[in-house]
């Protein structure tokens, strides 16, 4: 590594002494780095805005393969206003954030990750379902934890058709024949896996209007964490405030959240 620059997307910021900013930065050339900020709490530091959370720049400075990274300067600034503004599309984008801070070490070039991420974020930033995004990306981010989950097809028969449940056992789903071979499968709802197989292999360029059921939302985000308390075991904080500010959504929301959440699930394409 060395002097140079690079697209980047803010992972988070903490104060470091009294001026000073410690920046973690997931950045496209060089994976994940820590970035030292002189000065950043300076009115006039032309970088301030730039180590703004949920923003995207191109990021000039000294990137080094040991230690803390040091930036010079940023351009091609792009700040993420909706998920900047808005509490709810926040939690979500810090959780997709925290989660691949947690996926992969610092400094592995992972350039189809960040792709993914800068999608992700996008579409939230677009106002779009946070949920689903979520979900999708969750699903998809399980080979990063080295979870490769059978979601194509009945890991027994190679069935792709009729209801599934997931199996820990065959470490996939298993179609409605085979459920007898394995008693403690998820036993989740038929409706959540026909989702997360989709959601295995959706890609974000080809997701137009995702509205799924609160019903069906709620059984997804059982299944989900099913799988991620069996095979990742993290903690994240701010997954315990999505699960908290589920309890108090309602009284805030939008009308157009209100609106989604009466969609029927047929609507996803």
């Amino acid at each position: 590594m060395a002097l140079g620059e690079t697209k980047g997307i803010i992972l988070f910021t903490k104060d470091y002494k009294e001026k000073d900013k410690l920046v973690k930065i997931f950045t496209e050339s060089f994976g994940k780095l820590m970035f030292f900020v002189k000065g950043a709490h300076r009115k006039n530091n032309p970088i301030s805005s730039a180590i703004l959370p949920f923003t995207e720049a191109v990021y000039i400075g000294d990137f080094r393969e040991d230690g803390l990274s040091f930036l010079n300067g940023s351009k091609e600034v792009y700040p993420l206003r909706i998920i900047q503004e808005d509490i709810f599309i926040n939690a979500y984008a810090t959780y997709i954030l925290n989660l691949v801070d947690a996926a992969i070490e610092d400094r592995t070039y992972d350039p189809n990750l960040y792709q993914f991420v800068q999608q992700a974020l996008k579409l939230l930033n677009e106002n779009k379902d946070a949920e689903i995004v979520t979900n999708i990306f969750e699903i998809q981010l399980l080979s990063r934890f080295g979870i490769s989950p059978e979601w194509r097809h009945c890991s027994v028969c190679q069935q792709t058709q009729g209801k599934f449940d997931y199996s820990s056992k065959y470490s996939g789903v298993l179609c409605e024949r085979h459920w007898s071979l394995d008693d403690h499968r998820y036993h989740a709802d038929p409706r959540a896996i026909h989702f997360i197989r989709l959601f295995s292999s959706v890609s974000y360029d080809k997701v137009q209007d995702i509205n799924v059921k609160s019903e069906t939302k709620a059984a997804i985000r059982k299944t989900i964490d099913e799988l991620y308390d069996e095979y990742v075991g993290i903690q994240l904080k701010s997954k315990k405030f999505i699960d908290q500010m589920k309890s108090w959504e309602d009284t805030l929301k939008l009308p157009i959240r209100e609106k989604k959440s009466e969609i029927e699930d047929n609507n996803l394409t």
